[in-house]
Formats: structure tokens, C-alpha cells, sequence
């Protein structure tokens, strides 16, 4: 029996998902870092993350890769759409206004997941989970609260565009259980790549990036894209939707610190305290729901009854 076996079925999709969100923190503070026009960056971040998510696939599933990406269906062509008007709405968006607007409207995305798994799903979800949303929500505010003043609405609408395309794709993969869409995003990588190409091709003498420049596009968009974005996209397998994007909230916070001390980025002192508030919000709901599964694995009966969220655990 291997050690992953020996995990329960939520314990899996929390390691999933959250080490998929600390793999993607950096993501918005190498874009910046990359400092390449709209049309350069998302053509190479579709071409190299579509290699990426290929190459993962065939590691994945050999001979059996074909059959995968079948199983994936109409939904997994709705999942690479969706997930192509993410990319493109997370990367302009860093491009037209600061990371902090983009980190703190993509923040939003467990309320509109929660909404439509209420909606779609028929999903009811115990008050806690509601409860840390909205304190995750206010910590999120909180850290991005100095900067909100500095953006553009050009780029708060492109990242309000990740967060809902985001939200809807972790909700509909629930609707296809144990189906794994990660393989789908392969063409998500070609539907962004070739579109941006297209304007890059049509700007004014395209050339290639420096070649510092070109070293950060291929540690971010072959690596650290393409492995983040695969246990993300399994995360919906495990977890609800809501969950999965108040996972996501480890990105922010810790995109926002890799900010603070790689660029100089410093956040205020209130912004210091929202960053606590959302890691101390999912230390204490992680461990007060491990304390319940724990439970429920014994037998025991509280005298008391206890509200365990169905939800996560599948």
C-alpha cells in the first residue's frame, strides 16, 4: 500500500489543492518580473503551459492518454474554454493595474464557486465553510487595501473576468465526478497561445524576449504553470468548489509576501494582519474538520449532535 493510499479521500484533495496554490504563488510576481507586452506573454505562457500539460498527461496516463482526454467529453472542452478566458483575465489583468487589485477580485471566486455549487450542485454547505469565506474574504481585503487606489478598471474587469470563469470551471468539473479534466488543459494552452500569437505576429516587428526575460517565461509557464494548474484542476475531484477556492487563498497571501521581498513590494501593517487572518482561518478550519472526520472514522457520538460538511468528505 502506497502512502498516499493511506490519506483519507479529503486529506487527498486538500494536499492537491494546496500545493497546487503554493506552486502558483508566484505566478503574478514572474509575469511582472517577465515585463513582456500583453500579445508576447500570453503566447508564451499558451504554447510552453499547453507542452507543459501535455507532457504531464503522457506521464500520467501512457498509452492510456487517448482514452483520457475521451473520457473528458463536452465538459472538458467547456473546461479548456473557461480556463483560456482565466488565463487571459489573470495575466491582463496584471498587466493594466497592481497585483494586489487582481490577487484581491480573484479572491472572490469561493463566493461565486459557493454560489453556483448552491445553485447547479444542490450543495449545501455547513455555516462554518460560509464563515470562512467571509473572514477570508475580509483578510484578502485587508492585504490588498493600500493598493486598491492604484489600479485601473481595465484591469480589475479582466481580473473579475479570472475569478468568475475560474469559479464557474471548478464547478462544473463537480458535475462529471471522478473524471479527470487536467489533460483538457492542453488545449487551453493552444486556444491562448495561438489567439495571442496572431497579435503578436501583427504588432510592429516581433522578436524574441532577452534572454533573462525568456529564462523566467520558461521557469513560469513549462513548470510552475503546468504542475500547479494540474493538482488545481483536480482539486473539484475531492473537494467542493467553495473549498477549492478558499485554498486558492494560499496563493494570494503568499504571492503577496514573494512580492514583498523578491520586488520590494511592502505591504502595510493592516495588510500583514489580513495575510494572518486568512492563514489562521484555514489552519483552524483544516483542523477542526480533521477533528471531525477523526471522529466520525472511531464512531464516536457526541452527546451533542456535530454538523460534518458532507461536502468534503466525499
Amino acid at each position: 500500500m502506497s502512502r498516499w493510499s493511506t490519506f483519507s479521500h479529503r486529506q487527498q484533495g486538500l494536499l492537491l489543492t494546496g500545493g497546487g496554490a503554493i506552486i502558483m504563488a508566484p505566478d503574478a510576481l514572474l509575469i511582472k518580473v517577465a515585463d513582456l507586452p500583453d500579445a508576447e506573454i500570453l503566447m508564451w505562457r499558451g504554447f510552453l503551459s499547453g507542452l507543459g500539460f501535455l507532457l504531464i498527461a503522457l506521464a500520467r496516463y501512457g498509452r492510456g492518454t487517448l482514452a483520457a482526454y475521451r473520457r473528458c467529453g463536452w465538459t472538458g472542452i467547456a473546461v479548456a474554454l473557461l480556463f483560456s478566458l482565466t488565463t487571459c483575465g489573470f495575466v491582463l489583468g496584471n498587466q493594466y493595474t497592481k497585483a494586489g487589485n487582481v490577487l484581491m477580485i480573484l479572491a472572490s471566486s469561493p463566493i461565486i464557486a459557493a454560489v453556483l455549487s448552491w445553485i447547479i450542485l444542490k450543495e449545501r454547505l455547513p455555516r462554518r465553510t460560509w464563515l470562512a469565506i467571509c473572514l477570508c474574504m475580509v483578510g484578502i481585503a485587508m492585504i490588498a487595501l493600500d493598493d486598491a487606489g492604484a489600479g485601473s478598471w481595465v484591469g480589475n474587469a479582466f481580473a473579475l473576468m479570472a475569478a468568475t470563469t475560474l469559479a464557474i470551471n471548478f464547478t462544473l468539473c463537480r458535475t462529471r465526478p471522478g473524471v479527470d479534466m487536467s489533460p483538457m488543459l492542453v488545449f487551453n494552452g493552444l486556444i491562448v497561445g495561438s489567439t495571442a500569437g496572431l497579435f503578436w505576429l501583427a504588432g510592429s516587428e516581433p522578436s524574441l524576449p532577452a534572454t533573462n526575460q525568456l529564462a523566467v517565461v520558461i521557469l513560469l509557464c513549462l513548470i510552475i504553470v503546468p504542475c500547479g494548474v494540474t493538482l488545481l484542476q483536480r482539486g473539484p475531484l475531492y473537494l467542493p468548489s467553495a473549498e477549492v477556492g478558499l485554498l486558492l487563498l494560499l496563493e494570494v497571501v503568499v504571492g503577496t509576501l514573494l512580492a514583498w521581498w523578491i520586488i520590494g513590494e511592502q505591504p502595510a501593517p493592516i495588510a500583514i494582519v489580513g495575510g494572518v487572518l486568512v492563514l489562521g482561518t484555514l489552519s483552524a478550519k483544516g483542523l477542526y474538520e480533521r477533528r471531525l472526520e477523526l471522529r466520525m472514522r472511531a464512531g464516536f457520538e457526541p452527546a451533542s449532535p456535530i454538523t460534518v460538511d458532507r461536502s468534503s468528505t466525499l
